[in-house]
């Protein structure tokens, strides 16, 4: 039997706020934003990732505090590349460290701006092997903006 992980809260304290630096800072696909008497939540996808985050109302309703995800981790072919996207998009991130030169050793970080941090590890093999082959879509159902 697989188990997948397919979705992560992440609590905000602003969801409009939340959206706006996930999509148009960190590049995520915004994949649909509900909002009703019950309920307002957008999810969102990082390129090339199965695996989608959540923000909105839910996270209060669970007890999270906004800002208290740690260790979030990402993973890209080349931690330097990625590295100055995001610094090119206004995300204030670390500098790149190299705990082992074995491939999965090179790590950077940053936060959103809660604070809910997030680790970003360099894996090459990725770029020739990416867990989800370049140009497959993942259908969320009825995707609504």
């Amino acid at each position: 039997m697989d188990w997948t992980l397919e979705l992560v809260v992440v609590p905000v304290s602003d969801q409009d706020r939340a959206i706006a630096f996930y999509r148009d800072q960190l590049g995520f696909n915004l994949d649909h934003q509900t909002s009703n008497d019950q309920m307002n939540f957008a999810q969102l996808t990082p390129p090339g990732s199965g695996c989608s985050i959540l923000v909105g109302d839910g996270a209060a309703g669970q007890g999270m505090v906004p800002g208290s995800l740690r260790g979030l981790q990402l993973v890209v072919p080349d931690a330097q590349l990625a590295r100055q996207e995001l610094l090119d998009r206004g995300v204030d991130a670390s500098e790149v460290t190299v705990f082992d030169e074995r491939d999965g050793g090179t790590f950077f970080g940053f936060a959103d701006p809660d604070g809910n941090s997030w680790t970003v590890q360099e894996m090459k093999v990725r770029a020739g092997s990416p867990l989800i082959p370049p140009g497959a879509r993942i259908s969320y159902g009825s995707e609504q903006q």
